[in-house]
């Protein structure tokens, strides 16, 4: 699969060739100048392992540029802004990132979020939200700091009153009838789901069980502003801007709305769902 990150990992591996090639040293002589095996030099330069700050250094220096180091480094820390890890960013739990994400989302004014499992975060209801987070904390090893990141994503929250803003959220009716968090829970979250149906600046669909398809219910991802879309995956979040990648999430996203019901019909499975549950 070929990703705005792995794109950039396999440009950044040419450089590292360039250079070793301009120093007119082979694979082998470079690993032993560096102490390293051979087999590092050779996955680094073809976009296979992700190179540390200290390995881009080393290399610039053992090829005779060390003044190609700083420059080698910004290329990383770009290729690290378009995927991190989860484990790297949940270093100090998950308040942070919530309150990134808040400070971030107030310069959108368009977002469009599609999930098939899970209720979108900007509709969580605080037991919901809860669920999530202390679950993903077990998953990741990560610091326990639920109350803080609920209270942050319910910060978040409030752009759905933000005049100006647009949001538009798919969801399958599979995330629907999950049980993340406890039954009675589960009820006041799909209630919570309907009056969001009301908000004036918001548009809830929903892919109900029985539609026919044009897609596969995929992976996750958020569009914003047709701009830059990031995705989620159990390991690590990507953010794509490549005008090609932003175009095939948009073709997708019209895929699964086409299928999606709206208004009082979303109402009515959403009702449906919740007399379900509360049975």
């Amino acid at each position: 699969m070929s990703t705005d990150y792995q794109r950039a990992r396999e440009a950044l591996g040419k450089r590292l060739h360039q250079l070793r090639g301009e120093a007119g040293l082979t694979g082998r002589q470079l690993a032993a100048a560096l102490g390293w095996a051979h087999s590092k030099i050779s996955k680094l330069e073809n976009g296979q392992q992700t190179a540390t700050a200290a390995d881009l250094t080393a290399w610039a220096e053992a090829t005779g540029q060390p003044g190609a180091a700083a420059s080698l480094v910004a290329d990383l820390r770009g290729l690290e802004t378009n995927y991190q890890s989860w484990r790297r960013r949940l270093a100090k739990g998950h308040q942070p990132i919530q309150e990134a994400i808040r400070k971030a989302e107030q310069v959108v004014g368009h977002t469009r979020a599609y999930e098939p499992l899970t209720v979108p975060g900007l509709l969580q209801t605080p037991e919901y939200a809860r669920a999530v987070f202390a679950a993903n904390a077990v998953l990741h090893q990560s610091p326990r700091d639920t109350d803080a990141a609920v209270m942050e994503r319910m910060r978040r929250q409030e752009a759905l009153y933000q005049p100006g803003k647009r949001f538009e959220f798919i969801v399958s009716e599979a995330a629907l009838r999950s049980l993340i968090c406890p039954r009675e829970a589960m009820v006041a979250q799909v209630y919570r789901l309907a009056g969001a149906i009301g908000l004036p600046n918001v548009s809830l669909g929903i892919i109900p069980f029985a539609t026919q398809l044009t897609l596969g219910l995929r992976h996750s991802f958020w569009i914003q502003d047709d701009q830059y879309v990031t995705v989620e995956t159990i390991s690590a979040e990507q953010y794509l801007d490549s005008p090609t990648d932003v175009a095939l999430y948009l073709r997708a996203w019209e895929m699964y709305q086409a299928v999606a019901v709206f208004g009082t019909e979303a109402h009515r499975l959403l009702s449906s769902v919740a007399l379900l549950l509360a049975a």
